[in-house]
Order: C-alpha cells, then structure tokens, then sequence
C-alpha cells in the first residue's frame, strides 16, 4: 500500500474526525475507496474505537433507484437509528464511474432525497468527514494522468493543517465582524447580508466545525441575497455536466435562471423545495494546494481564488443559538472564479482583490 493512503487515513481519523477510544464509528466505504477503508480500519482498530463499515456504490444506488416505484418510506428506522447512534461517520468516497447515475432521473433522486431528510440530519449531527480517495475514474473526469492525480489529491490533503487555520482566520474574523458581503467578477454583481452568522474556519477537523479533508475555506450562511451571479466553473451535478450557469436573486430567492449546459438540472435542483431556492452557504477557497480545476466539488470549491455559493441547505455552525437557517433537501455548491478584475467585499472595504487577498 502506497504509505501516503496510511498518512491521509491517520489524518482523518486524528485530526479532522479526532476519534477516540471506544466511539462508535460508521466508516462509509465507496466501491474505489478499498484500500483508504482499509487503512482507516487500521487506524481505528489502534485507536480502540468501535467500526461498524457499510458499502457504497453509484451502480447500486442506480439500480435501485431506477427499479423502485418511486414511494419510498419516509426514514426508516433501522437507518435511522444508525446515525442517531454513531459518535462519528467517516465518508470515503472514491467511484470508478463519475456518471455513475446519470440515467436517474431528477424526479426520482428528489422523491429519495425527501424521504431521506431525517437520516441526513442525524448524520450531520455527528462528527462526520467526508474525504476523497484517488481512482482512475476521477483522474479521468479531471483530465489527468492517474499518477499525477494522485500527486494533486495528497498535495492538497495532507498539509500543514494548523498553519491554515491560523490564516484562515483572518478572513473568519472579517466575515464574524461585517453585515453585507459584496461579490464583483465577470457576469456577478452579488450582495448578501451576514449579520449575526458565524463563519467557520474550515481548516480538515471537527474541532473547527469542519467536516471535509481536504478543505481549506471560510464559509458562512447568507440571506437577503441580490443581484446576479454567473458561475464559470464547470461541474459534474447528480451526474450531469453543468456550465456557464446564472442565477438572479430578488428577496433572496432565485427568480431567474439559466445555463449554457445543464440548464435542466439546475430546474431539478431548484425544484425540490422551498429551501432550494434560496442560498444555505457561502464560501470562500484558500487551499493553494489545490491549483486547478478537477470537476470534483470536494476540491474545486476549496480552490484558493474561487467563491463558492450552495443552494439549499445551511448549517447550523453558522446560525446564532436557537435561529434556523435555511432549510432544504438538497446542498449544491457552485463555483465562480475570482480571477483579474474581480472583488470581494464586506462593509464596503475590498477583502480580496483579483483572486489575493489584502494579507497575502
């Protein structure tokens, strides 16, 4: 086993999901992530807590999604119970087809994700991370030789994490002071207000409310979002390409939308809820370690230089005590390149400029 796969499992299971002995751990493991749960079966047999490993697999969700009726059970309690039970999940994604379920259609996947809306919040109140193992089929959707992709997947997942944080936090402290965020890039004009939110200084542990490794980004959760924001990012959503998409927000709820590809599945995504409509998240890269663009959301939204927004849900690490954020079925990020000619801005003073920041 190449010894980095037991460095990203130690850093998992240390610093981002900071097991302990004795806690109950659910380990997802997906169909290409075999030798990353195995290492990480290792690590939490050394560290004396319980794993309970389940499969995963894009063929298998296609299969049963499109031979189901499309009435599925609200919750079940088996499955339920399960989350409401662990101390952590431990999401290792790594797929050998990237279109894995590209023929499910969007009614189906919404009818699932619906039903599923208790069980995804019982994961998320645990201490769960999500990671990525490098397979052929990522390097492929990235466009990269499968070496070279596994160079660019540890580069930017086994860093110097606390020394991250410690930058990260300057942005965290701006954002935590201001009231509106201002966004200015090719095709955006965008203001939001941020008052009274916490952002999260996303720096790879739960211990910094930060629940992806790699990451590398400050997010919070906007509300009464105006104006018009274009993402020029091109991505792969519920297996379908999307590109050139643009957004119209009145009253923070989008009114307009469009898409040079993809255009229906954004109709699905903002059609699922209520919530779908309006923005749960807004995000800003500063892994430099991630320096290109892999059509893989777990990266490409930490992309030093980028701006990310999520339609659907927010989290709760960003909301004052006893508040409810926006609440939807779905989380979908979206990504806008802050490269020459943009701005970010909070109260009006310029945080970033052409993709640095003031600090940098």
């Amino acid at each position: 086993m190449d010894d980095r796969v037991r460095e990203h499992a130690r850093t998992l299971v240390d610093w981002s999901a900071r097991i302990e002995a004795g806690d109950d751990v659910v380990v997802q493991v997906e169909e290409g992530a075999h030798d990353l749960g195995v290492a990480v079966a290792e690590a939490l047999g050394e560290r004396g807590a319980n794993l309970l490993s389940t499969y995963r697999s894009d063929e298998l969700t296609r299969a049963y999604l499109r031979a189901h009726d499309g009435e599925f059970e609200a919750n079940p309690d088996y499955e339920l119970a399960l989350y409401e039970r662990a101390d952590s999940v431990l999401i290792l994604s790594g797929t050998n087809n990237t279109a894995g379920t590209a023929d499910v259609s969007g009614e189906r996947r919404t009818a699932h994700s619906k039903a599923r809306q208790a069980i995804r919040e019982a994961r998320l109140d645990t201490d769960w991370v999500s990671t990525q193992h490098p397979t052929r089929a990522m390097a492929q959707q990235a466009g990269m030789a499968y070496e070279a992709y596994q160079d660019f997947v540890y580069d930017a997942t086994l860093r110097d994490w606390e020394a991250l944080a410690e930058e990260q936090a300057q942005l965290k402290g701006v954002l935590d002071d201001g009231e509106e965020v201002r966004i200015v890039a090719d095709g955006t004009d965008l203001t939001m207000s941020i008052e009274s939110r916490t952002a999260v200084n996303s720096a790879a542990s739960v211990a910094y409310d930060s629940h992806n490794l790699p990451s590398g980004e400050v997010f919070t959760a906007p509300e009464a979002t105006e104006g018009v924001v274009t993402f020029d990012v091109p991505m792969t959503i519920q297996g379908r390409r999307v590109r050139d998409a643009e957004l119209t927000f009145e009253d923070g709820v989008v009114t307009e939308f469009a898409a040079a590809q993809g255009e229906a599945v954004l109709e699905d995504v903002l059609g699922t809820d209520e919530g779908a409509r309006r923005l749960g998240e807004l995000g800003i890269g500063m892994n430099r370690g991630v320096d290109r663009v892999t059509d893989n959301i777990l990266f490409d939204e930490k992309m030093g230089g980028t701006v990310h927004l999520a339609l659907g849900r927010a989290y709760d690490a960003c909301l004052p005590d006893g508040e409810s954020g926006n609440e939807s079925a779905v989380h979908v990020d979206l990504i806008t390149t802050m490269d020459e000619g943009s701005r970010l801005e909070v109260d009006g003073d310029v945080v970033q400029e052409d993709g640095r920041f003031r600090w940098e």
